[in-house]
């Protein structure tokens, strides 16, 4: 297990350039699998998640070449399908939760697919329901193997169908877009995730001869093609980092320039950070968050009562940077109720925040309220262990504010999400160190 030693305290400045984005990622390169021609992809951020992605894929006989340190090609020709049942795919897929998006493709191409209940961040329940309840509207047989949690699929024929989805799952999109991309006739999906991420993967298939319309809506209709080819895909910077970036910037009083981004996907993300007090400024492709040396304040709602920020499917704010927003809350001035409405053990982290010297009450496991310090005392150093990935990133910003030495454990999940994280905060001056 690695640990992070982070002295806190320190001004940063500089520029940081966003990774390729995580989420996208997954779901991109389980797409090589639909065709047997060369696809490749550029900025793949080097994150564990993602390498373990790439790896299971290897092994299941995609020929995989790293052409530098984020572009790889990958040729899916010989896929070895007993791989499936092995010890080892057991064992990999299991810890994995973006493993779940080879089940789409396989099933699409090959009539069959089978894995174990995949694993993934401790943030409450992640039901698979819509995944398996969407591929069998389009005419798969699925079997659940109570015994070994084991999830099978198998199709002989699949058919265009019209799906209502129960949630709009971004993931459960994604398996039920690459299943229908080969299927007979037209499928429509409604109430479906329209995600940057979905609408990068919709983009990817129409560029290997996929029919896909509706991208950026609920209401997407694919059109089944009988093959699909080879394709150049770029993924987009990673809009959670740039997220992750504006809190730690503004909690720490830092000058920190983030290049590379698209604006067009932020809006929503630097608009609850303006909530909240924190000033940014734009450009075409960059945004500068300037020191807040006399701090930040938090607005009211219109009629004066206390703000709320909750999570939502896209265009609402994201889920995954929730916890960073509390964070940035902590040192602000004025008060603010946080809202996870998405997952109920996403909030827990917060008991070392408070350890810390934090003004947090949690309500119950999705609603807390933060009355900000105001900068008029730190936040205190501590030991503590990262749950998952974006509560570890949200220690480690707190950290990094914080007076004193942090020590924090189990920085594998960080890992898991952020590509070298210790050596870009020291490239823009934070005292971090890594010890294994």
């Amino acid at each position: 297990m690695g640990t992070f030693r982070v002295k806190g305290g320190n001004n940063l400045s500089g520029v940081i350039t966003p990774q390729g984005a995580k989420n996208e990622a997954l779901q991109v390169i389980s797409a090589v699998l639909l065709t047997d021609k060369m696809v490749t992809i550029d900025n793949i951020p080097n994150i564990i998640d993602v390498n373990r992605l790439i790896d299971l894929l290897d092994n299941l006989g995609v020929t995989v070449n790293k052409i530098n340190q984020n572009k790889y090609s990958f040729e899916s020709k010989s896929i070895d399908l007993d791989y499936l049942n092995t010890s080892d795919f057991e064992t990999k897929a299991k810890g994995l939760r973006g493993s779940i998006m080879i089940i789409g493709p396989l099933l699409s191409r090959f009539g069959k697919a089978s894995i174990p209940k995949p694993g993934g961040d401790k943030i409450g329940r992640r039901k698979l329901d819509t995944h398996f309840e969407g591929l069998v509207k389009l005419g798969a047989n699925f079997k659940y193997d109570n015994k070994n949690y084991r999830y099978n699929v198998t199709a002989n024929k699949l058919q265009g169908s019209y799906i209502l989805l129960d949630q709009p799952s971004v993931t459960g999109t994604a398996n039920i877009i690459m299943t229908a991309a080969l299927a007979n006739g037209e499928t429509t999906i409604y109430n479906a995730a329209c995600e940057p991420y979905i609408q990068q993967l919709c983009s990817m298939i129409n560029a290997m001869g996929g029919k896909i319309s509706g991208v950026g809506s609920n209401l997407l209709k694919i059109k089944g093609v009988k093959k699909l080819s080879g394709c150049i895909h770029k993924i987009q910077p990673d809009m959670i980092e740039v997220g992750s970036w504006i809190g730690l910037a503004a909690l720490t009083k830092s000058d920190i320039t983030i290049k590379g981004v698209e604006i067009k996907i932020l809006d929503q993300i630097l608009n609850v950070f303006s909530k909240l007090g924190v000033t940014i400024e734009k450009t075409k492709n960059s945004i500068r968050i300037p020191p807040h040396i006399n701090g930040y304040e938090i607005q009211n709602s219109i009629d004066g009562s206390v703000l709320t920020i909750s999570d939502g499917p896209w265009p609402l704010f994201t889920p995954d940077l929730i916890s960073i927003v509390l964070v940035v809350a902590t040192q602000a001035k004025g008060s603010v109720l946080i809202h996870q409405k998405m997952f109920e053990s996403r909030l827990f982290f917060v008991d070392k925040l408070i350890d810390m010297g934090a003004k947090i009450i949690l309500c119950d496991p999705h609603r807390a309220v933060v009355i900000g310090h105001n900068f008029k005392s730190s936040l205190k150093a501590t030991k503590m262990t990262s749950p998952d990935i974006r509560a570890g990133i949200s220690l480690l910003i707190a950290a990094l504010s914080a007076s004193g030495t942090s020590v924090i454990d189990n920085i594998e999940q960080i890992d898991r999400g952020y590509e070298n994280i210790d050596e870009r905060l020291q490239n823009i001056g934070a005292s971090i160190e890594r010890i294994k």
